[in-house]
């Protein structure tokens, strides 16, 4: 099963993700960790990517893609795959889909994080993440039970700058102008399944669960 992960910064992809990739047993592949990974093998694409990023611009789409091609052909995606991040365009999400169709593993479905922006706003602008391993928390619906200290590893946590509604409202503008479209294409497809996001993560994962589950019983 090849799945897409879509939804707004915030929205929970991460925690989902990893209840797909440990309950379904796909390959994640989330665009940044590929970014990094390729830079730190020094790969061709890695080093063309790395020489975008240093001057502070965005990689070009034909570095992207090739790069996501050449990470779907790997081995540990034969069984399926769980790609996050990408696409975040309509037009790298047809070159995507081409691709996925030329190395045989085509998208089969689209699950898409839907929230409102009041919800997103309150699990942004409270949000604390530890600076060593990463860990999220919420200091209202999810707080640390020592106060800007990570449960996981006792490293501090902090409070991202742009973690502010003002930064919100910019990136959800952002999102709705360039990846909205996205989901639009992939529905016109009949991929797409829904699922609010802004129930608790127990109720989220149930209804992603379940439609995954159909999804593979059909």
């Amino acid at each position: 099963m090849n799945i897409l992960i879509m939804g707004p910064a915030g929205v929970g992809k991460g925690t989902v993700s990893q209840s797909i990739v440990e309950t379904f047993h796909v390959a994640h592949i989330s665009t940044g960790d590929m970014f990094r990974n390729a830079i730190k093998n020094n790969t061709q694409l890695g080093m063309e990517a790395k020489s975008y990023m240093e001057k502070g611009l965005l990689v070009p789409d034909e570095i992207t893609i090739n790069m996501t091609k050449e990470r779907i052909m790997q081995d540990d995606c034969a069984e399926g795959y769980l790609l996050d991040g990408f696409p975040r365009t309509l037009a790298q999400a047809a070159a995507f889909e081409d691709i996925a169709k030329e190395t045989n593993r085509p998208i089969d479905v689209v699950i898409d994080l839907t929230i409102s922006i009041d919800q997103l706003a309150e699990r942004i602008v409270n949000r604390e993440i530890c600076k060593n391993c990463g860990e999220i928390y919420n200091t209202v619906s999810k707080p640390s039970a020592v106060k800007g200290i990570c449960d996981k590893c006792g490293s501090p946590l902090v409070h991202r700058a742009d973690d502010n509604l003002e930064s919100l409202q910019v990136r959800l503008s952002e999102y709705d102008k360039l990846t909205a479209p996205v989901i639009d294409y992939f529905d016109a497809k009949g991929l797409v399944i829904k699922v609010n996001a802004g129930q608790s993560r127990e109720a989220v994962w149930a209804d992603v669960k379940q439609a995954l589950e159909k999804f593979v019983n059909d």
